[in-house]
């Protein structure tokens, strides 16, 4: 199964407008990248799984850009996610809450990610802890700069 893939800033604002009532997922990258076919092939497994809590959809930041200085992303893949038009941000310990940086490393931690954030939304909060294990976590050093 291949996941869809929004190649327009137009799509991209559709989705995040129009999916109700489950948690649309976007995964921003590089369609070439090794850990964005990482994460693509565990979302395209999972996506069956979920259907009833998720929407799932890839980004390629060459086709719209504009979103890599709205996310700030910066490493990839970066997973983003949204209930009902809301941003819905995930605390896993790196830093920067706006984003899951980094490719997945089971089909069980995405999973368990998804699940939190649809009964975290569903609950009304706009921010979830993750319960991805920090062993299955990329590990990355964010650097902010004063500009």
């Amino acid at each position: 199964m291949f996941l869809r893939k929004l190649n327009h800033k137009n799509e991209v604002d559709d989705a995040i407008r129009n999916v109700e009532e489950k948690v649309l997922v976007l995964r921003f990258g590089k369609d070439d990248e090794i850990g964005c076919m990482q994460t693509d092939d565990i979302m395209s497994r999972t996506e069956g799984l979920l259907q009833e809590m998720a929407v799932i959809r890839t980004v390629n930041l060459k086709d719209v850009p504009e979103y890599k200085d709205y996310f700030d992303i910066t490493i990839i893949p970066a997973t983003v996610f949204f209930f009902n038009s809301e941003h819905i941000k995930v605390d896993s310990g790196m830093g920067d809450n706006t984003k899951f940086i980094g490719p997945f490393k089971t089909k069980q931690d995405f999973i368990d990610l998804v699940e939190t954030v649809f009964r975290g939304a569903m609950r009304g909060k706009f921010m979830v802890k993750s319960p991805i294990d920090h062993r299955n976590m990329a590990k990355y050093d964010l650097l902010y700069k004063d500009y």
